[in-house]
């Protein structure tokens, strides 16, 4: 019998690397990366895949000087990108993590895709933008500290819906491209049994076909829980 896979996260490592291994400058690179995440989530509709979960920006990248060529990147292409999956292909966008120092151009972007996409039940795409485990767990204690119920933590329910992915069942595959083997602070609360599976490839050659072998290895896997 198949494993159940509803849901797959992304870790979207090594756009600058593809664009100095190809001699682009770092704008191409993005951009391409940019692309793919439009391709990837065209296949996910197409394998029935309910959520996608993608690693756009950690929170500890936030201050480097590549930020604002990213800034450029959405400002000019994630309207169109995102407007066209959630007109013609039903996906809801969801987009987690700190909004605290983004420009107001971008916040407006943000807020207007997730408004004109809340009722699309296709697949859950949700994005992390400006985001850090550490920083989400910071964002539960305050609400566990806001709320003042102690009942809030005795159910493992309840404690989960107050993470970012809230209900949405945890992760059946973590993937990330580019070479690194490890989580780099990411929804670490929703990894505890998920399938890790590490490619070499940089996010912008991450192709449709290396998405579905990693899917079909995923189904011949004997999936325990525990030791």
């Amino acid at each position: 019998m198949l494993n159940k896979l509803d849901h797959i996260a992304l870790i979207l490592d090594g756009n600058k690397r593809w664009a100095k291994k190809n001699n682009f400058n770092n704008s191409i690179g993005y951009k391409k990366g940019f692309d793919n995440i439009r391709n990837i989530v065209n296949y996910s509709l197409s394998k029935k895949i309910t959520y996608l979960t993608i690693f756009a920006l950690s929170s500890e990248n936030y201050n480097r000087s590549s930020v604002n060529l990213i800034y450029e990147i959405i400002y000019d292409n994630f309207s169109k990108t995102f407007t066209d999956l959630i007109k013609e292909k039903g996906v809801k966008v969801n987009i987690f993590g700190s909004r605290i120092n983004i420009p107001k151009k971008i916040l407006d972007i943000f807020e207007n895709i997730e408004l004109n996409s809340l009722n699309n039940k296709n697949l859950i795409l949700n994005i992390a933008f400006n985001y850090g485990f550490k920083d989400e767990v910071k964002y539960v204690l305050n609400k566990v500290l806001i709320n003042k119920n102690k009942s809030i933590t005795e159910n493992q329910k309840k404690i989960k819906e107050l993470f970012y992915l809230g209900s949405q069942p945890d992760p059946d595959i973590l993937i990330r491209t580019g070479g690194f083997k490890r989580l780099s602070n990411f929804i670490m609360y929703n990894l505890t049994y998920t399938e890790l599976f590490f490619t070499e490839t940089y996010w912008p050659d991450f192709s449709e076909e290396e998405y579905n072998s990693i899917i079909d290895k995923y189904y011949k896997i004997n999936r325990k829980y525990g030791l």
